[in-house]
């Protein structure tokens, strides 16, 4: 179905609106059974990209599957109310599907990797319960293109990083479950910046697009 992951980001918005724009006092302490203060965190986390490129709508069929691993810390604000910086190393792109009588049948998948820097904050709406919003800016290190035919990787080849825009930034948005220092949650990034310079093939292919990702994380605070 179309646009299921914008949606997504859109009820993960409106009901971070609907929160802060509450005043009953649902926030719920955010230490550890052991704490009896506010304790800022430092852990890792990762996890795993449905990434797409979409020119006017994110279409689920080009989704590719990558992952993502870094650090972040969760630095209270106040009760409830957290501010949360990461960096992590993540995978984006998007996959094309082909079946024609030269080739067969395969996918070309299309891999971007960042440096990524998302900054958000994090409500705590009841206990163990969280929404975060925000934004993010990346940087590309690096770019290549897959070929994946009959479940078999055929072709790997390097694409020109400098045919690309090295700078991403974009919204962030969703949810997540505390267990004491582990987390588990859900992330869309919706990116704001065109992806591919003109002059080259690679380029003009992507000039347009910009990259959208729904990420499944786990992380472990010390």
């Amino acid at each position: 179905m179309k646009n299921s992951i914008r949606i997504s980001l859109y009820a993960v918005l409106f009901s971070m609106c609907v929160f802060v724009s509450t005043t009953d006092g649902y926030s719920q302490e955010q230490e550890t059974s052991e704490e009896v203060d506010l304790t800022p965190k430092f852990g890792i986390k990762g996890g795993v990209n449905l990434s797409n490129l979409y020119v006017d709508n994110v279409q689920d069929e080009h989704v590719k599957v990558a992952g993502q691993v870094g650090f972040f810390a969760k630095l209270p604000l106040t009760r409830g109310i957290s501010l949360q910086p990461e960096l992590l190393y993540t995978s984006k792109g998007a996959k094309v599907t082909y079946d024609n009588l030269l080739q067969g049948k395969g996918e070309y998948r299309y891999n971007l990797n960042y440096v990524e820097v998302p900054l958000t904050l994090v409500f705590n709406i009841v206990k163990n319960f969280n929404l975060h919003g925000g934004g993010y800016m990346a940087y590309l290190t690096s770019a290549n293109v897959k070929n994946l035919n009959d479940g078999t990787i055929t072709g790997f080849s390097d694409l020109r990083a400098d045919n690309f825009h090295r700078v991403d930034y974009g919204l962030v948005g969703g949810l997540g479950v505390d267990i004491e220092n582990v987390t588990i949650g859900a992330r869309y990034n919706y990116g704001m910046a065109e992806v591919g310079k003109s002059g080259s093939f690679s380029g003009d292919m992507t000039r347009n697009a910009k990259n959208s990702s729904l990420s499944f994380f786990i992380g472990i605070a010390f």
